[in-house]
């Protein structure tokens, strides 16, 4: 009987190859496509085809619960969280229509979350015990020069009492000494009291005025409320003292574009009870902040366009997880949004230049080591491409030990036509480190996604050659990078083009995870608008289409750095490696979460022992998955253990 159905299997196989070729010999063009497409798709499933490259699936959720994700992190449950807030639609934030989404990639179910605010271009890391800090988002939407109708801007106000501070609600008035115009203010604000200024005698000298900063706006639309220069504005409400002390001062009030502003709100997402819980406020609103994970456990919060939307200017804090409280760091530095910082295992932090856009092209943009405690900045030379680093990607190399990064394409400051191909590769821990030029790209490429994957490869994959797709220009390529030979090898090509608001997230399983996309137009010519793109892409790797793989069983679900644990594997006899993978979570094709670290381990029977590295550095507190790979450089399914 099996005899029978192979032979009608590959008969049926031998026809479809020959209608495929017949149609494709045919003059007709729409035959032609036909003919190709089919023959495409019958390459691309064929077995020996997806042991050398790969295999993509789609998968699109039933329409209630599909949403344009921009956010995504890998929960130790083994799920997926998927974050819109407002997903980029001013639609969705008027109606105050926030979506989070917990899928299930081994069940295939998809729930929804209630979402508390808007995280749309919130930051997030991975905690210790394992839950998820979700920290900043959107508290406005941006308007484009031609879509602002009242005149507004910045007021600084300045308060010269020592005595006390001053609070302003919205809507207080602000009046002009010079242009006499009036603006009204959009938040409450807080005026700090002056401080006193003494000589080393402790002669009083003067008061530093305490400053505050708020958006005003003209209280009627049209030009003619603009400004044309500084003026010094009184406030409206105040008397006496009050009145003389506290005053505003404000540059060109005008109809420009007004950038999207952030929120200070922080959460932790328990992914065991899948509820978002508040925790104490941000002292700085940030919208596309970077959070990482530092040498104590405690979390940097940097950059972001703050509640005026400006860039936070280096005012940068932590949270610790132990109070669920903020504090400012003692030292100020500024970068561009969402920079692409590391720890390394010395505890300070490597900057890679990598960013995702806001802030101006002159500040903090040199890629460095950073010294959080003294401020040090050591500024790293070598770096191709330097004004291309916008949506370029940065990856720590496996395993982690080796402190190797490579930088990933990018493309100029904005919204600049230009895109790097460049591949740029660092070691910190020679001597004296630079950047070296890696493997080229094909194609000039902004917002490349990549993952570590439990082989020591790196998938690295999408993208597209202009700013945000521009003129149909998503990259529907993919590689693999291999670190210990310095090249990539092309793998089977992605179905869905991925550029802005896109990421990608390896599985416990051993694939990979690949969501959102957010074109700026829809069609070559630049003239229809994108349409966000809902779909998840899953990519299959090569190495599981060998047959088989190792096994992973029993074993401690807690090991201590410095500490070992015993595993179960009917192939322990085959691994040649045993690597813990710390679960990501992305956005904006930026993940400083994931790390791949190699653990010593030895092997008796059926039994692997591995031991975890000491250094706090390299293995921060917190869940990981634990791969074995065999002398095929297959990997187990990941099991979870936690590093306390």
């Amino acid at each position: 009987m099996r005899d029978q159905s192979g032979r009608r299997r590959v008969r049926r196989l031998a026809i479809g190859t020959a209608v495929v070729l017949a149609l494709a010999g045919m003059n007709g063009p729409w035959v032609y496509r036909f003919g190709t497409a089919q023959y495409h798709e019958y390459k691309i499933n064929r077995p020996e085809y997806k042991a050398a490259n790969g295999h993509w699936d789609i998968i699109e959720f039933p329409p209630q619960y599909r949403q344009d994700t921009i956010h995504a992190a890998l929960l130790h449950t083994g799920k997926v969280l998927l974050v819109a807030g407002s997903g980029n639609n001013q639609g969705n934030f008027a109606r105050k229509r926030f979506d989070t989404r917990i899928w299930d990639p081994v069940k295939g179910t998809v729930k929804k979350v209630p979402t508390p605010n808007d995280l749309f271009c919130t930051g997030h890391t991975q905690l210790a015990d394992g839950r998820l800090l979700i920290a900043g988002g959107t508290k406005r939407y941006e308007k484009l020069k031609g879509d602002v109708k009242k005149a507004g801007g910045v007021m600084i106000l300045y308060n010269e009492n020592p005595d006390k501070p001053i609070t302003l609600p919205a809507g207080t008035r602000f009046t002009g000494k010079k242009n006499g115009r009036t603006f009204l203010s959009q938040d409450p604000v807080l005026v700090p009291r002056a401080t006193k200024v003494f000589d080393k005698a402790g002669k009083w000298l003067r008061n530093n005025p305490g400053y505050g900063r708020v958006y005003v706006e003209a209280p009627k639309e049209g030009a003619a409320y603009e400004t044309g220069t500084q003026d010094n504005y009184r406030i409206q409400g105040l008397t006496g003292a009050d009145a003389r002390n506290t005053y505003g001062i404000a540059q060109k009030l005008a109809l420009d574009k007004k950038d999207f502003e952030g929120i200070k709100d922080a959460y932790e997402f328990d992914p065991v009870a899948e509820r978002y819980i508040k925790v104490d406020p941000m002292n700085e609103a940030r919208w596309y902040p970077t959070l990482t994970t530092l040498s104590d456990g405690k979390i940097l919060s940097v950059s972001g366009l703050d509640d005026i939307g400006q860039l936070v200017p280096g005012k940068n804090e932590v949270f610790d997880p132990s109070t669920r409280k903020w504090t400012y760091t003692k030292t100020v530095r500024q970068f561009p949004t969402y920079p692409a910082l590391f720890l390394t295992q010395n505890g300070e932090i490597f900057y890679s230049g990598s960013n995702a856009g806001y802030g101006p092209d002159n500040v903090g943009r040199d890629p460095g080591i950073w010294d959080v405690g003294t401020n040090k900045f050591t500024k790293l030379p070598g770096l191709s491409d330097p004004d291309m680093m916008e949506t370029s990607g940065t990856v720590l190399l496996p395993p982690a030990q080796d402190e190797r990064f490579m930088v990933i394409g990018g493309g100029g400051v904005g919204e600049s036509k230009l895109s790097s191909r460049k591949t740029r590769l660092i070691d910190l821990k020679a001597k004296n480190p630079r950047f070296v030029d890696g493997p080229e790209l094909e194609k000039g490429t902004r917002y490349p996604q990549s993952s570590i994957l439990p082989d020591d490869t790196v998938l690295v994959s999408g993208g597209s050659e202009d700013y945000r797709g521009r003129g149909d220009s998503d990259i529907l390529q993919a590689r693999i990078y291999h670190p210990d030979s310095n090249s990539f090898t092309r793998v089977a090509d992605p179905l869905v083009g991925r550029n802005y608001h896109s990421g990608s997230i390896l599985l416990p399983d051993g694939r990979v995870m690949f969501f959102g996309s957010d074109p700026l137009y829809g069609d070559k010519a630049n003239t229809e608008p994108g349409k966000f793109e809902q779909r998840i892409e899953i990519y299959t790797p090569p190495y599981l289409y060998r047959g088989s793989r190792p096994s992973l069983g029993g074993g401690p679900q807690t090991i201590a750095r410095g500490a070992s644990g015993t595993f179960t594997s009917d192939h322990a006899a085959s691994v040649k490696k045993v690597r813990l993978i710390r679960p990501s979570a992305s956005t904006h094709v930026t993940d400083v979460d994931q790390r791949s670290i190699a653990l010593d381990f030895r092997t008796s029977g059926n039994r692997i022992t591995v031991t975890v590295p000491k250094n706090r550095n390299l293995v921060t507190s917190g869940w990981y998955m634990l791969f074995v790979d065999d002398d095929q450089g297959t990997p187990s399914k990941a099991r979870w253990v936690r590093v306390p």
